[in-house]
């Protein structure tokens, strides 16, 4: 039921948007696409990409799990191409956390390691938007005083859940709470990584609102920066919504955010049609290294083992 959902709800939200705004939109969007414009977007997702492994790779030392820059790198690639072109999301972050958990032979703490990155960049990325939409107006302003107590109230909970050290017999939940904590203090908010992860998230937010802007300033959008910049940064809050190979909740929220800033709803989905466009290219990379990742998979399947003595000889 869940997997129909995840596939029906981003086909309807598109099939609403055709109906009320016809295909011209999604055409129109295409159609800007060109070359130079690619390439920046690529050059930025680059950037980004490189500071989510930076964080991933801090997070993970924390835990105790050993990761190169340059492996996290690739796997971090691998793991947004997966993301982009299979329906959910986050199948690319599954196969990335069970793929370092094996090769340090702890997968439990390869997608503990996984999951807490993720939520570390979402939590930066949530304080960066909320500044920006108390400092500029926005088509969400009069809801901004409910978003605030929103997120004082998880930041509280947040507190409580790191600072939490129960002693004693405990129920299954509360070593989970407790598990999690010492993950966090760890893995996130340890002195030696936690301003490095908060650089990092800071940064890859940064660079993804400029692909935004980019592919809104290429599907004809010519209104002021600090007009868009508060669109971009609700914008980019569809990715934790289920999709389709991307599609689905980012046009429809793209529309919402495009009409009610007086921008237009059909001008929102040819700027989300050239942004899906930017990241689909620009991760494609990815796929590079699942080949890669791939090929040397196989060669160690197929690897003949040596018997028990050539290998001690060997030694």
């Amino acid at each position: 039921m869940r997997r129909s959902a995840r596939v029906v709800g981003p086909a309807l939200v598109l099939g609403v948007l055709v109906w009320r705004l016809g295909t011209s939109p999604f055409l129109d969007g295409l159609r800007t696409i060109n070359g130079a414009a690619l390439a920046a977007a690529v050059g930025l997702v680059a950037l980004t990409t490189l500071c989510s492994a930076w964080r991933w790779k801090l997070v993970a030392g924390g835990l105790g799990v050993d990761l190169s820059l340059p492996t996290a790198v690739g796997a971090y690639y691998r793991s947004l191409f997966l993301n982009v072109v299979l329906p959910g999301g986050i199948v690319g972050d599954v196969h990335r956390g069970v793929s370092h958990g094996r090769e340090v032979s702890n997968v439990g703490r390869g997608l503990r390691s996984v999951a807490w990155e993720r939520l570390a960049g979402q939590v930066v990325q949530l304080v960066l938007t909320v500044g920006v939409l108390l400092a500029l107006p926005s088509p969400v302003r009069s809801f901004m005083p409910v978003l605030v107590i929103a997120v004082a109230v998880v930041a509280f909970g947040f507190l409580l859940v790191v600072r939490k050290r129960a002693d004693g017999p405990r129920s299954a939940w509360a070593r989970v709470l407790s598990a999690s904590g010492a993950d966090i203090r760890d893995g996130v908010l340890a002195r030696r990584s936690w301003l490095g992860i908060t650089l990092a998230s800071a940064l890859a937010v940064v660079g993804h609102a400029a692909v935004f802007l980019l592919a809104a300033r290429t599907a004809g959008t010519t209104a002021p920066l600090l007009r868009m910049l508060p669109i971009a940064s609700i914008v980019l809050w569809a990715g934790v919504f289920p999709s389709v190979a991307g599609l689905g909740p980012r046009e429809g929220l793209t529309a919402w955010a495009f009409g009610a800033a007086g921008l237009g709803a059909a001008r929102g989905v040819a700027a989300a049609v050239v942004y899906g466009v930017m990241i689909l290219v620009a991760c494609l990379p990815g796929a590079v290294f699942l080949v890669i990742g791939w090929l040397r998979d196989t060669r160690r399947t197929r690897r003949p083992k040596l018997p028990l003595r050539e290998r001690a000889a060997r030694v």
